[in-house]
């Protein structure tokens, strides 16, 4: 019997062991695990939604909402693929084709971006530009591209009062808020009604010589009133009066005289929402209407339907012990975006030998890095890019070659049911202990199918500028905090 036991004993530890011994163990500092079956059991929910039963929800809580007195200016964030809006939110027949329906409104948008920036350094993009006029003699230059105001992330924002709820896009690179207005010369379809003007008591057109219209950079004189334009990059826009209006966000009182344009002519495939709310660091942005131009916010996986959050306001949670900081930089040339002090990468426990030049804004302001909400995956010029993605092959040649769509190149076919042992990736900001920012692995390597194929979750790009884009920092609660230049990161805090 002592025999018998003795035996099963033996067995019991041996089985324990080439479990374990099968069971990839994260090393600090060098390895991460990915959970290969968690990822894509996501991609499976994804293509789940259903749109009609969050639109009942939408308008229950609408219909059941009272008026309360918080002091906090606070706004759900609903993903582009995940709207409540069964007419406007497109169904896809499979992972692969919301996949690439992504990476298609990504590329428009950092090309978008990246011309943005061209013109504010040089004067002009490199290509020839296309021009669109307005009324009494205002012209924009038209950026190559596709249209920065489609948007990933929309919000329920309340405007004029009384106030009438409008889907809005929410945009950390545009400094000019709008919504279409009626009487319409030419409006796109939108979920909500369109919004009137003469319903509301708090509506005021302003004049040609105030400092909003001083401050918009396509703005002109018509019958004494400001007249605006916005543009983007595939031609869609906006032209209107710039007035200043009331806005309601979530319970908190409402946000005065806050300058928009109301829109009579608009053109564009901006999904349902009726305009757009622009988080810029331009003087016209909705943060520079309030008492802090500094926010907070929290995006959730973008394979899950949850909400995430923004609030605005200088920060009221206490810092983690898990939370790092680094420098918000400005550009002397462009003030729209938020740039980082990101001084280096590590892939692996190691550090890459990224020339600092790489990383910074030039004296000319070209280059640097900035953090936009609108783009998904990070794009790294070449000095940045290519050491990163060679460290991280050198790192995965246990994995299996996979495919992708072609803004990848690094791509892996990962056993659907396994957890993956991968090498770390980690971003240092500043110099010192206790700024770095260990990236999860869903942070840095994408589902692209539901057939186990992932790719690294960062492209290279011709330009100098650097885009941080929002898979690198969905599940972490972001700070702008721009009375003080800092931007703060809290993983795993949403």
């Amino acid at each position: 019997m002592a025999g018998l036991f003795h035996l099963f004993f033996l067995l019991s530890l041996s089985l324990s062991l080439s479990l374990a011994l099968c069971r990839p163990s994260e090393v600090p500092g060098t390895t991460t695990i990915l959970d290969v079956a968690a990822s894509l059991k996501k991609t499976t929910q994804a293509l789940a939604f259903d749109p009609h039963t969050a639109h009942r929800r939408l308008l229950d809580e609408e219909k059941t909402a009272t008026l309360r007195s918080s002091a906090t200016l606070s706004l759900q964030l609903y993903s582009r693929d995940f709207l409540p809006l069964p007419n406007f939110t497109t169904r896809h027949k499979d992972y692969e084709s919301l996949t690439l329906a992504r990476l298609r409104r990504d590329s428009d948008r950092v090309r978008s971006i990246t011309a943005m920036v061209g013109i504010a350094i040089n004067g002009s993009d490199s290509k020839p530009a296309k021009v669109a006029a307005m009324p009494d003699g205002i012209q924009g230059t038209i950026v190559s591209g596709s249209s920065q105001g489609i948007g990933e992330y929309f919000c329920r924002v309340g405007i004029g009062r009384p106030a009438k709820p409008q889907f809005l896009v929410l945009d950390t690179g545009s400094d000019v808020s709008w919504v279409q207005c009626l009487p319409c010369t030419d409006c796109y379809k939108q979920a909500d009604p369109i919004y009137d003007p003469t319903g509301s008591d708090t509506y005021t057109p302003l004049r040609c010589f105030s400092e909003p219209c001083r401050s918009a950079s396509n703005a002109a004189c018509r019958n004494a009133t400001c007249h605006y334009q916005v543009v983007y990059g595939d031609g869609s826009f906006s032209i209107g009066e710039l007035a200043a209006e009331t806005l309601t966000i979530g319970d908190a009182p409402p946000v005065e005289n806050v300058a928009m344009g109301c829109g009579f002519d608009n053109e564009g495939t901006f999904v349902a929402a009726g305009g757009l709310l622009a988080l810029g660091a331009g003087a016209l942005s909705f943060p520079s209407h309030l008492p802090s131009p500094s926010f907070t916010y929290c995006l959730v996986d973008r394979d899950t339907p949850d909400t995430s959050i923004i609030d605005f306001g200088p920060p009221t949670a206490q810092p983690e012990a898990s939370t790092i900081t680094t420098k918000l930089l400005r550009s002397k040339k462009i003030r729209t975006f938020y740039y980082l002090e990101l001084t280096g990468i590590s892939v692996g426990g190691t550090k890459l030998p990224i020339p600092p030049s790489a990383l910074a804004i030039d004296k000319d302001g070209s280059g640097g890095v900035i953090l936009d909400s609108g783009t998904a995956v990070s794009r790294l010029n070449k000095q940045v890019y290519e050491p990163l993605r060679d460290a991280f092959v050198k790192g995965t040649r246990h994995l299996s070659p996979g495919t992708g769509p072609g803004i990848f190149d690094t791509c892996y076919n990962m056993p659907p049911m396994k957890k993956m042992q991968v090498p770390s990736v980690v971003f240092h900001f500043g110099e010192g202990e206790g700024k770095e920012l260990r990236l999860r692995p869903n942070n840095f390597l994408l589902p692209v199918d539901s057939k186990g194929n992932f790719c690294l979750a960062f492209a290279k790009t011709p330009s100098p500028l650097n885009i941080i884009g929002n898979v690198q920092h969905q599940r972490m609660r972001v700070v702008i905090d721009v009375e003080n230049s800092v931007v703060s990161f809290t993983p795993n805090i949403c």
